[in-house]
C-alpha cells in the first residue's frame, strides 16, 4: 500500500503570486487574472465571510474521462454551503479538456495549465474558485509516495485524478468519491486559511513539524504523509475538529 501526500503547494508559488499582486491591477471584471494571483490563504474571509462577496463560482476541469463523480461535487457544494456565507448562491460548472500531457508536473506547469484554460476570475459580488482534475502524477511523487492535491493560489487547486483511482474502489480501499472528497475538502480548507494560513488560529494547533496542518490525527485538515489509505479511513470520513471550525467562523465563517 502507498502511502499519501496531501500537499499543499503555497510556499511554491508565494514569490511568483506576490509579484503579480504588486504588477497588475486589482479590477475585478470577470477576466483580470490578477486578483485570483495571489498566495492560499489570503482570500481566507473573502470565501468565509458575504462581505464582499455574496456569490460563489466554481469552475471544475478535468482531462479526457477523469470527471470526478458527481457525488463528490455535492459534497463539496454541501460542505461550502455548511460553511460559507455566499446568501448569493454557489454555482459549480465542469469542463472537459484534452491532456497537457506533461506528466509528472511541477506546480508551475499546472499554473501555466490554469492560465490557459481558466476563463472566470472574481467580478463584482461574485468569487471565482478553479479547481483541475489532472491525469498524469506530481513531480515530486517517489514509489512509496503519492500527492493527491495541493493549493497553490488563493483561488486555485489541483488534484491527481490518476493518483486519486489508483488508491480507491477496491475492497481494500476507499471509494472513489469519498477520496476525491477527503482530497478537494482538505485542498479547500487551505485556501479557507487553515491551519494559520489566513484564518488566525484561536488555540494553537498547528502542527508545525509538518507545515500549516492541524495536530489532530482525527481532523479533515491533518497531515497525512506518514498514514496510508486504510489508516485514513478507519474511522469513516473524517470531518473538521473544533479548533479548524472555531478558526473558519472567527474568520467570518459558519
Amino acid at each position: 500500500m502507498k502511502k499519501v501526500k496531501l500537499l499543499s503547494m503555497f510556499l511554491l508559488l508565494l514569490l511568483w503570486s506576490c509579484s503579480n499582486e504588486d504588477n497588475n491591477s486589482e479590477v475585478e471584471n470577470g477576466t483580470n487574472p490578477a486578483p485570483n494571483l495571489k498566495s492560499v490563504g489570503k482570500s481566507a474571509n473573502d470565501f468565509l465571510s458575504d462581505d464582499k462577496y455574496q456569490s460563489l463560482a466554481v469552475e471544475v476541469f478535468y482531462v479526457g474521462n477523469l470527471q470526478p463523480n458527481a457525488q463528490t461535487l455535492q459534497n463539496l457544494k454541501s460542505f461550502m454551503e455548511a460553511r460559507l456565507h455566499k446568501p448569493g448562491g454557489i454555482t459549480i460548472a465542469v469542463k472537459q479538456i484534452a491532456s497537457p500531457a506533461g506528466t509528472p508536473y511541477t506546480i508551475n506547469e499546472v499554473a501555466d495549465i490554469e492560465s490557459d484554460i481558466r476563463t472566470n476570475y472574481n467580478r463584482e459580488d461574485t468569487l471565482s474558485l478553479f479547481i483541475l482534475f489532472l491525469d498524469g502524477n506530481f513531480s515530486s511523487d517517489t514509489g512509496t509516495t503519492l500527492t493527491l492535491g495541493a493549493a497553490y493560489r488563493n483561488t486555485s487547486c489541483v488534484l491527481f485524478e490518476n493518483s486519486i483511482q489508483a488508491l480507491s474502489n477496491s475492497p481494500t480501499e476507499p471509494s472513489r468519491t469519498d477520496l476525491e472528497t477527503i482530497v478537494i475538502e482538505h485542498e479547500l480548507c487551505h485556501m479557507l486559511g487553515l491551519v494559520d494560513l489566513g484564518s488566525p488560529m484561536q488555540t494553537n494547533h498547528l502542527d508545525s513539524a509538518h507545515g500549516k496542518h492541524c495536530i489532530n490525527p482525527d481532523c479533515l485538515m491533518y497531515y497525512q504523509t506518514e498514514s496510508n489509505i486504510q489508516n485514513m479511513m478507519n474511522s469513516g470520513m473524517p470531518t473538521l475538529d473544533a479548533n479548524c471550525l472555531a478558526d473558519l467562523q472567527a474568520n467570518g465563517g459558519k
